[in-house]
């Protein structure tokens, strides 16, 4: 199985050989594991400087989590894999940001320090073994977990949470029923309320009220869902088009390179004009619209770009492209959704089915080739 990551790699994380900040165009990605055989089953998470390979083996050491980038070790004697992570082993699900790694066993849920030469455990949780949600990081149960202290939050159990995303400030839930709660911080109105202040509790974002959502992800100051019909529904900061709307920020970037970095030119009357459609903040979730695509299947934000998968095998990508993250093979930003053209070009499509999600500013995506030539997207974001 291949994978390919392309974003921010100043610590390795997509190609260890070659530490360059920017890789702006899809690359396979070198496998973590050197002496063992990875099977179909890895999962991959991103944070923005290291990159964790959850997954089985078939060299007799079951499951471990391997770490690439920044905080990973040269490897000790009793380790297997050259960058395994020694507590790991037995787990079944994980998730990487800078400082922390969290781990959940069947019994238990983590959460380490990445430090070198030893790794330390800041938080421990048992876990009733009779309970099996089904659930994947962060939802565990009664609750969730987040990289920094006081690691777990409880949930009321009423509100049946599928599937939950943590931006910088703020959380976006999915209910088994399609319902979409946020909480947190609003400052940049990405909780979807309409207004820009605080909820301290989960409240249901009303405007998608009736609509059934399949699908939910928050960067760190914008949110996005995806309807049953595979509409795409954003809202939170445009700052860098990362909502796939007019951006006044690109708008003008654009202007001061049109006029050599002159910053006295002021915009012609067609340009202001045009300024009074711009959107910095978007309150509520606004429809948006992909062009050519009829269906969005899954939606991932980043810091400040997004990307979707459609219904047709397709990756698009926009919003802040500096590090290259949108794979466009520059790193220009833009607040238009465009395909990521590299993989149709290979006869590569992403599998539609696949619950995935994006990894943070300057980020990798992470492509899986599979054996029928179909592309699996997978990354995650740290907090």
């Amino acid at each position: 199985m291949n994978w390919f990551g392309f974003g921010f790699n100043g610590f390795g994380q997509i190609r260890p050989a070659d530490v360059s900040c920017k890789v702006n165009t899809p690359v396979l990605l070198s496998d973590v594991c050197r002496s063992c055989v990875i099977r179909s089953d890895c999962r991959v998470r991103a944070s923005w400087s290291s990159r964790a390979h959850v997954h089985h083996t078939d060299c007799g050491t079951g499951s471990h989590v391997c770490v690439s980038g920044f905080g990973s070790g040269s490897g000790s004697p009793e380790q297997v894999c050259g960058d395994t992570f020694p507590e790991s082993r037995g787990c079944t699900d994980a998730l990487i940001s800078e400082r922390h790694l969290t781990l959940n066993f069947t019994d238990r849920v983590e959460c380490w320090e990445i430090q070198q030469p030893q790794n330390k455990l800041v938080w421990k949780r048992e876990q009733d073994l009779s309970v099996n949600t089904g659930q994947t990081l962060p939802l565990v149960p009664g609750g969730y977990v987040m990289p920094r202290s006081p690691f777990f939050r409880a949930l009321r159990s009423e509100l049946c949470a599928v599937s939950l995303a943590l931006g910088t400030e703020h959380a976006v839930m999915l209910t088994s029923g399609g319902t979409v709660y946020s909480w947190g911080s609003g400052s940049h109105g990405q909780l979807g309320h309409g207004a820009l202040t605080s909820q301290d509790e989960p409240q249901v974002v009303e405007a998608l009220w009736g609509v059934p959502i399949r699908a939910v992800s928050a960067g760190s100051w914008h949110s996005a869902s995806v309807s049953a019909g595979g509409d795409l529904y954003m809202w939170g900061w445009n700052e860098s088009g990362q909502l796939g709307l007019p951006s006044r920020g690109l708008e003008e970037e654009k202007h001061r390179a049109k006029s050599g970095g002159n910053t006295d030119q002021t915009m012609n009357k067609d340009e202001t004009n045009q300024a009074d459609m711009f959107i910095s903040i978007q309150a509520f979730p606004a429809l948006v619209d992909v062009p050519n695509v009829s269906e969005i299947s899954r939606i991932s934000c980043g810091s400040r770009h997004t990307a979707a998968v459609t219904g047709t095998g397709d990756l698009y990508t926009w919003g802040w492209g500096r590090y290259g993250q949108l794979g466009h093979c520059s790193e220009n930003s833009t607040d238009e959704p465009t395909l990521v053209d590299y993989f149709p070009a290979h006869s590569m499509r992403t599998a539609p089915e696949l619950v995935w999600k994006w990894s943070e500013t300057r980020s990798t995506c992470l492509m899986h080739k599979g054996s029928d030539g179909s592309v699996h997207t997978h990354s995650d974001e740290p907090h």
